[in-house]
């Protein structure tokens, strides 16, 4: 028998015996079993009920509770992701997409959005294609930059909180396949067109996926964390006119 269900056994059989020793004791102070009785059935009645409100109201709530942390857990790992591999990569692959134009100016933020301008966003992204021209990529600098993320991703992969997310689970899981096809080609600046269509359709399948994980986190710290929200404003891979130094 397990310690734990040994002592749930104990508390439960000592919980039981004091129990019967109240009711004993009622009994030898007022000798009046009618009136006991009574209210020994009027507990069992109301059991249920306190059955219901621990193990439906009380149980949710908690539920809910964990949920909500486990979340604020998902955000900062999103967050340490998009400082470290999500924004630059996002700027190097926006930049080779002959369709900015159609997104850039969506994509520009500012302190005064909402939760309905940033819905529309996202909501837009669904319909829209992404594409990019791999000419307007320098594949070497691109792999060398995710072979250095590498241990990074692998241990985001690794984080059992990421798989309750799980469109992020998917971008994570299309940068890593994107990573082992550029480290097994030696040469990436001599590819035949077939295999330049195939990276290409890799690059892009990240791209459509990091891009509206980008704008959710970029919501979410609008409302939770303005001060980050400020800063990610001026690193916006999508404003050509955002920098980091305060003018």
């Amino acid at each position: 028998m397990k310690a734990d269900t040994r002592w749930m056994i104990i508390v439960g059989t000592g919980l039981l015996i004091v129990s019967l020793m109240l009711y004993g004791a009622d009994y030898l102070i007022f000798q009046d079993l009618h009136n006991l009785l009574f209210y020994f059935v009027g507990d069992l009645a109301f059991i249920p009920i306190e059955m219901l409100v621990v193990t439906l109201i009380l149980n949710q709530m908690l539920e809910s509770r964990e949920r909500k942390q486990r979340m604020e857990k998902v955000k900062m790992v999103i967050g340490t992701f998009f400082s470290t591999v999500g924004t630059p990569l996002l700027r190097v692959v926006a930049s080779a997409d002959p369709t900015i134009g159609q997104i850039k100016d969506r994509l520009v933020f500012g302190t005064e959005w909402n939760t309905r301008m940033f819905q529309e966003v996202q909501t837009y992204l669904k319909t829209h294609t992404s594409s990019i021209v791999m000419d307007q990529i320098q594949m070497e600098d691109l792999r060398e930059f995710l072979v250095n993320q590498e241990d990074f991703l692998l241990r985001l992969v690794e984080n059992p909180v990421i798989l309750e997310h799980e469109s992020f689970t998917d971008l994570i899981l299309a940068i890593n396949h994107l990573t082992e096809e550029v480290k097994a080609r030696d040469d990436l600046t001599a590819l035949p067109s077939s295999d330049i269509a195939h990276l290409t359709t890799d690059i892009v399948r990240v791209y459509s996926l990091v891009l509206p994980e980008w704008v959710v986190y970029m919501e979410y710290l609008k409302e939770q964390y303005p001060y980050l929200f400020s800063l990610e404003l001026r690193r916006n891979p999508f404003d050509e006119s955002a920098s980091v130094i305060i003018r």
